[in-house]
């Protein structure tokens, strides 16, 4: 069965102490929803971007590690769902509903099948 990803976009300043009771009851209850469904394949929530790490290749070969983003954006990945789906529009119709409990703006993607 297909994979998708379902990630939830915060601005950079998300401030996650601001997620209210009803917000953190309606994910626990799409996740209950998701497992019972069968299409939960796992989920988790990530640190705010700033406490993030990014790691470059330097053209010596030396890796640099650096604070914060790889990417400097207004909207960081804030937490993800990893979906077993029969189809887009399965997903689509998750990610739907994740829109909803997170109040925040979802992206969908499959992921790419290599032989």
């Amino acid at each position: 069965m297909p994979q998708f990803l379902v990630a939830i976009h915060h601005p950079d300043n998300y401030d996650p102490s601001l997620e209210g009771e009803a917000m953190i009851r309606d994910i626990d209850a799409l996740n209950e929803e998701m497992k019972a469904a069968g299409a939960r394949f796992f989920a988790g929530g990530l640190e705010s971007a700033p406490r993030a790490k990014s790691l470059r290749k330097q053209p010596s070969g030396e890796v640099v590690i650096t604070d914060g983003p790889y990417l400097e954006t207004k909207e960081h990945i804030g937490g993800f769902w990893i979906l077993e789906a029969v189809d887009r529009e399965e997903a689509l119709a998750w990610g739907r509903k994740a829109v909803v409990a997170c109040r925040a703006p979802v992206e969908v993607r499959q992921f790419a099948r290599h032989s």
